[in-house]
């Protein structure tokens, strides 16, 4: 009995040691630095939104997806076209209880080029106070496609400030919101606001894996790959922002997981790799690929965002955005067991990030969807700076939170495990 049970042993740690070959020879840090120093290179000039760089990694993502041997989603291209409202500002004022309003206070949610309203427009009020998540109301009024006035408390002024790239949104033409920074209760107010609306094309770059037994269920792996482009010279002459780590962390991720389960080829669910246009500019990419799914057909979404850097943990480590959400994070955990990586709760609350990245509105129609990260919100250093270059990043490490989520996610790709899903109540 001994002599069998020395046995098994010895063929188990055999058969682990050659998983970790294979995957190993998959993903490794040649290979997360040949596709992160292609995608952050200042031949793609930043990657920002309408440029020919950003055309330039779209090739290249597209290239990656075909030499994987994963199919487009639909017909012979990997490229998911569309369009959206492009909208300039151009000014905004108003007064509240008689008082003049900043116009940094004031942000419209609106396709419309002009708005003009007062308190006898018929504006639904709301008040956004500082115990509430920010991006879940503006998501609820936005979801109901109902006027609305919103007082929002100023404890959120930064978080306010990130609301402008909102004001890009193809929002309902039925749908408007004006948004206010003040700690006053409006018994009178008035605003006006101007923009410039144009209609601009955009493209994801998208491939499948079909399922097995389970082709009906998706599992989604995505990233943004585009990035803020070029500006002005920093201190040592360079004006280009190259995202190395936001995202083409997360774009890398995607290109790997996509060659390591097309190698695999024992998905049972089918498998779904996107790299999301215009996140930059208010998540538009995700918000076109995630409508053109059933939701109830979606059983997770792994969205990666910003992993080059280490986590406030070091090492093997990385967070979930709204972990508690779900038992998606879980489910993860019990197939890490025995491993060093450790998934980590999102440790920075008051960033609201749950609702605030690519996995926002799957997660707002209940699927399983969270954001990846490493990312140090309260101190990453380089963040949307020209010094968010390869140099900046940890390659090993890259590596091993790739295959931590190749090998976490193995029990939802093989449709043994689904997550719980999010309660979307409070939305409505």
């Amino acid at each position: 009995m001994q002599k069998k049970i020395i046995l098994f042993a010895g063929l188990f740690l055999a058969g682990q040691a050659g998983f970790s070959q294979s995957i190993d020879q998959v993903i490794n840090a040649k290979e997360v630095e040949r596709i992160e120093r292609t995608l952050s290179s200042d031949d793609m000039q930043g990657r920002r939104t309408f440029t020919p760089g950003i055309d330039k990694a779209a090739d290249f993502i597209a290239a990656e997806f075909a030499k994987a041997g994963i199919k487009p989603l639909k017909g012979d291209s990997y490229f998911q076209d569309f369009t959206m409202l492009k909208t300039k500002f151009v000014s905004a004022k108003g007064e509240l209880n008689g008082k003049p309003v900043l116009e940094r206070n004031i942000v419209a949610l609106t396709s419309k080029p002009e708005l003009a309203i007062t308190h006898a427009s018929g504006y639904e009020k709301a008040n956004i106070g500082p115990n509430d998540n920010l991006y879940e109301q503006v998501m609820k009024m936005l979801d109901t496609k109902r006027n609305y006035f919103v007082t929002v408390d100023t404890s959120f002024m930064r978080m306010f400030n990130s609301l402008k790239r909102f004001r890009q949104q193809s929002f309902p033409s039925d749908a408007n919101i004006v948004l206010v920074l003040t700690n006053e209760s409006p018994s009178s107010y008035s605003v006006e606001f101007k923009q410039e609306v144009t209609t601009a094309p955009l493209k994801n770059v998208v491939g499948v894996l079909p399922g097995k037994k389970k082709k009906d269920e998706y599992v989604i792996f995505s990233g943004h790959y585009d990035h803020l482009g070029i500006g002005k010279p920093n201190a040592a002459g360079d004006s280009i922002y190259n995202g190395a780590n936001d995202d083409a962390a997360g774009t890398t991720a995607v290109i790997m997981l996509a060659n390591y389960f097309a190698k695999q080829n024992n998905n049972e669910r089918t498998l779904v790799f996107a790299a999301f246009t215009a996140e930059e500019l208010g998540g538009f990419g995700s918000q076109y690929f995630s409508k053109q799914f059933n939701p109830e057909k979606v059983m997770a979404m792994f969205n990666i965002e910003m992993i080059g850097t280490e986590s406030k943990w070091g090492t093997n480590s990385a967070y979930i955005t709204g972990y508690e959400r779900t038992d998606m994070g879980k489910i993860l955990e019990k197939n890490l067991e025995g491993s060093q990586f450790k998934f980590y709760p999102d440790p920075y609350p008051d960033q609201q990030l749950f609702y605030r990245s690519d996995n926002a509105t799957l997660a707002r129609q209940g699927v399983p969807a969270h954001t990846i990260s490493t990312s140090k919100m309260d101190s990453e250093k380089y963040y949307h700076t020209q010094e968010d270059e390869i140099g900046t990043l940890d390659m090993k490490n890259m590596a091993e939170i790739i295959k931590a989520i190749a090998i976490s996610s193995k029990s939802i790709v093989a449709g043994k495990d689904t997550p719980s899903r999010v309660d979307t109540s409070q939305l409505r």
